[in-house]
């Protein structure tokens, strides 16, 4: 845990992130945890500041997410926002309800008091446009708070305590339709929890840096080295750490995109330091897939199988105590079970671990997200071609192939997706979105050809646009761009007669489709 560390309480809101990735703009560390937090782990953090997020349930539901009241009495200031302000109110003695007029979209704000949380900008009659998401609302204000806020329909809809650093707002700052977000957070971390504007990659780098060679001592490490911006991040930071005792294992799993490893080993052996072993292992993952269309089920032998490799591998290096893994912040919270709920999905690196390894884990990406790992490559001095290449799964291909894998299956993905990314490198479209790629469908169609009759597989394309891959928008591509996509797939790949683009945002949709 860094010094100065906001720390955000988790109640299920699908911009819990967001709140986090606001404050690191900032350059101020932010982590995301489970409301269950326990208080005696909450303590050992010793945080700057406490945020209670948003989430879907009501206060006096009897199976609504708690966290534990002690928060209050540690001493440390505290912002409630939606859901996190009627728990607040509700925990310091006031009174949340059932509204008349629920409140979803855009608000217009009237500050009473442009003080605390609201400093720098205006009183009424001046109006600020936010964005509420409630059904519920304060009905009686809890003990020693002051209203600082209000809209049509919520009286209270920011609220602060006359003699403790508390503070509730019902709507959102953390979301880009609440154009005073930045204000209140900054105002937040700065102004109330007293937070310094420290938190860079470089100071990032030279914290992790000291870990690793503190952890590692004189042991030797293996790195999982996909050849993705998250891996060879992971390698650099890794090797600026403790140098030639890292030893770093692509595996070929078969699920790879065509020339994808030759194209890697290449690059690491001609442009980098790192020594790196080359595992061909087509056949057995192929062996561990047979049969398999669960996509949990898909994850989570890609996973076990990876590790038995990496074990296989260390044993032969002799003395090799831990293994490092380009694990991300988005993996690790997508993997969370939240309210004994299933996780989004079990990332490879994450949930689909085994519980027993021979190996100890070393993640130095694990705080961060996306766009910060590439702020980090270009700190660490890698190229530009390694770090802005579009996300592709660990799992690879077998993923994006909607039920069992087998290699036809892979053949005609292959070929698919080798002309969706041409297409995009060459119209300038690649580096304008976040990741763009084909999955096969798990249905064949009618089509005709020639004058006959086809029933044939269905390639459907997926464009999306992000920042950290939390959320995503489908892209917005020209028509002209889809539809060369689309003749050339159904004139060159043999098998193919459909191709469909996914025009579905994240949430309530997922990126990948498995």
């Amino acid at each position: 845990m860094h010094s100065q560390t906001i720390l955000i309480l988790d109640f299920g809101s699908q911009t819990t992130q967001l709140i986090a990735r606001r404050i690191r703009e900032q350059k101020v560390y932010s982590e995301i945890h489970p409301y269950t937090l326990p208080l005696a782990r909450l303590k050992e953090l010793r945080p700057a500041g406490i945020i209670l997020s948003g989430g879907p349930a009501s206060v006096y539901d009897e199976d609504a997410p708690i966290s534990d009241p002690g928060l209050f009495e540690l001493g440390v200031p505290v912002l409630g926002i939606c859901y996190g302000a009627q728990l607040m109110m509700q925990q310091l003695g006031g009174r949340v309800e059932r509204a008349e007029k629920r409140e979803f979209g855009k608000a217009e704000l009237r500050i009473r008091e442009a003080e605390g949380l609201f400093s720098g900008l205006e009183t009424a009659p001046s109006h600020y446009q936010v964005w509420m998401s409630h059904g519920d609302r304060v009905e009686e204000v809890a003990p020693g708070f002051i209203t600082t806020a209000d809209t049509e329909h919520s009286p209270f809809a920011a609220l602060r305590h006359q003699g403790k650093p508390f503070s509730a707002v019902q709507f959102h700052p953390e979301v880009a339709h609440t154009l005073i977000g930045t204000d209140i957070l900054r105002n937040f971390i700065f102004g109330i929890c007293g937070c310094e504007a420290a938190w860079t990659m470089q100071s990032f780098i030279e914290s992790t840096v000291e870990a690793v060679r503190a952890k590692v001592g004189s042991d030797r490490v293996i790195c999982a080295l996909s050849g993705g911006v998250d891996s060879t991040v992971t390698a650099a930071m890794i090797h600026r750490a403790i140098g030639s005792q890292l030893t770093c294992i692509h595996v070929n799993n078969g699920l790879m995109r065509t020339n994808e490893s030759e194209s890697v080993l290449h690059f690491f052996r001609e442009r980098t330091d790192l020594e790196v072993i080359d595992i061909n292992a087509e056949v057995y993952f192929l062996e561990r897939l047979k049969g398999i269309a669960d996509p949990e089920e898909k994850r989570k032998r890609i996973g076990y199988g990876f590790i038995e490799i990496f074990e296989q591998e260390a044993k032969k290096l002799g003395q090799v105590k831990y293994l490092a893994q380009g694990t991300l912040y988005p993996d690790v919270i997508e993997s969370v079970v939240f309210r004994g709920k299933a996780p989004i999905k079990s990332h490879h690196n994450v949930g689909g671990l085994p519980e027993r390894m021979d190996l100890a884990l070393i993640e130095p990406l694990r705080e961060l997200f996306k766009d910060e790992v590439r702020e980090l490559g270009l700190e660490l001095g890698l190229p530009e071609e390694a770090i802005f290449r579009q996300p592709f799964p660990g799992p690879g291909l077998g993923i994006r192939i909607m039920g069992e894998v087998s290699a036809e299956r892979l053949r005609i993905l292959r070929q698919a997706d080798v002309i969706v990314l041409e297409e995009m490198k060459q119209s300038g479209w690649y580096r304008k979105v976040w990741q763009s790629f084909a999955v096969l469908l798990p249905i064949q169609t009618v089509g005709v050809m020639g004058d006959s009759r086809t029933y044939e597989h269905v390639i459907a394309i997926r464009s999306v646009d992000s920042r950290d891959a939390m959320t995503a928008d489908w892209s917005q591509l020209p028509y002209d761009l889809l539809g060369r996509i689309s003749t050339r797939i159904i004139n060159e790949v043999r098998g193919v007669n459909r191709v469909v683009y996914d025009i579905s945002s994240k949430p309530p949709s997922t990126i990948e489709w498995e």
